[in-house]
């Protein structure tokens, strides 16, 4: 009769770790972004992953007078570019091979691609630093947004130590932004982000105003094509 007993009590016990086996759930970890990814992803870097080519042209419009532009396309998993001249002519740039014949054209990209991709360049710009967000007054409309500042070495790239106070809505979104060259104190140049457009999935602010609406840095003939 003990022995019995003696199974019945094991098979119960054997069972019972079955079932709470069953039960045990494995919670994956989660990892919190930092204040530059998900200012990124909220411009959608999530799609840059399938980005072939962006095609851009940089404009400064003042007053009544309408800039000519620089008309860029780049080609980042090749890591190529061509800068357009008029109708005809065009140079190609490949950026593993920059001399002194093309270095300043080079700059010129870097410049116009950096205002166009901001949001991005928080993550690609792993050399510089960024500041914790905090609650203040943007420059230009006067509203209550977040500000994180990011601030480049003192050697290296083409602007060192260079800073950018970014200014962002709750939803991540750059509304405005000041550059203040060489990290002085006083601004160098604020300008806003405005007229958001979506181009398959990433989110590029088409004018930055200064406050006396009269300049307009500005991009047109826009185009993102994936893979």
């Amino acid at each position: 009769m003990k022995p019995l007993c003696l199974s019945f009590i094991c098979l119960l016990i054997l069972s019972s770790c079955k079932s709470e086996k069953k039960e045990t759930i494995i919670e994956e970890e989660v990892i919190e972004l930092s204040i530059a990814e998900k200012i990124a992803n909220a411009h959608g870097y999530e799609n840059w992953k399938d980005v072939e080519k962006v095609a851009f042209t940089f404009k400064v419009d003042r007053d009544s007078i309408k800039g000519n532009g620089r008309r860029w396309t780049w080609e980042p998993k090749k890591d190529r570019v061509t800068y357009s001249i008029g109708r005809d002519s065009i140079v190609v740039i490949e950026r593993s091979k920059i001399d002194s014949t093309n270095i300043n054209l080079d700059k010129a990209f870097i410049n116009d691609k950096f205002w166009l991709l901001v949001p991005f360049q928080l993550v690609w710009d792993t050399s510089a630093t960024i500041s914790e967000p905090k609650k203040v007054e943007s420059p230009i409309k006067k509203d209550t947004l977040q500000m994180i500042t990011i601030t480049y070495p003192d050697e290296g790239g083409y602007t060192p130590g260079d800073a950018y106070d970014i200014y962002f809505d709750e939803n991540y979104l750059i509304k405005e932004w000041t550059y203040r060259q060489g990290n002085s104190l006083e601004p160098s140049l604020s300008n806003t982000f405005e007229n958001y457009q979506d181009f398959n999935g990433i989110k590029i602010a088409i004018d930055h105003k200064k406050d006396n609406g009269n300049w307009n840095l500005n991009f047109t003939d826009v185009s993102v094509t994936l893979e």
